[in-house]
């Protein structure tokens, strides 16, 4: 079991680093879809956003896939943990026998103390697995995409597109979506140094 946690780990960090290496390509062709429009090259520069955005959906995809992926090695952690619990469980029945025969009401309470923080610590671990497996969401890449970065990288350029991009409605589109992950995004990390903290 052990074995298999540490494949599953080792390689959601693989798709890490995939995301990495298309994250940079992304960048690249960028800079070549800047040149292209400098050049007054549209048909060129429309090749490379293309390349450019299926460089960037490609990131999330592995990135997704390797939180996919640490939700599944949270599985098994928590299969191994469920198992180091249960033993710790038997010893902990076999004292709190033992202390009954005893009545010493000191010991019994501090063993139920740990009976329950152990089955705390359990669901915890349970419901950070959940959570990540909750937050993964499709993303899909239309030509209007595809015309905005064009247009974006053109206006930091400061240079003219000439071709009608609705970027009005892009914009909209992008700062609604990136506000709405930023939003997720904070309350997953407030929950999760919450658990930290426990």
């Amino acid at each position: 079991m052990d074995k298999h946690l540490f494949n599953l780990k080792f390689a959601a960090k693989d798709l890490e680093r995939q995301a990495k290496r298309s994250e940079k390509s992304e960048k690249e062709e960028k800079l070549k879809l800047k040149k292209a429009i400098q050049k007054g090259n549209l048909e060129g520069a429309k090749i490379h956003a293309e390349n450019s955005i299926r460089q960037k959906n490609q990131a999330l995809n592995y990135r997704r896939m390797s939180a996919r992926i640490d939700a599944v090695s949270a599985r098994v952690q928590t299969a191994l943990t469920t198992r180091q619990v249960t033993n710790s469980m038997a010893g902990v029945v076999k004292s709190m026998e033992a202390a009954m025969k005893s009545m010493n009401l000191e010991k019994v309470s501090q063993l139920m103390d740990r009976f329950e923080q152990q089955f705390e610590n359990l669901d915890v671990q349970s419901q950070v697995m959940e959570n990540t497996m909750m937050n993964s969401s499709t993303l899909t890449t239309p030509q209007n995409q595809v015309d905005a970065l064009m247009q974006e990288v053109a206006d930091e350029a400061g240079l003219e597109l000439n071709m009608d991009l609705p970027s009005a409605q892009g914009s909209a589109i992008g700062a609604t979506g990136s506000t709405q992950a930023s939003a997720e995004q904070d309350e997953l990390s407030q929950r999760l140094a919450k658990l930290r903290q426990m």
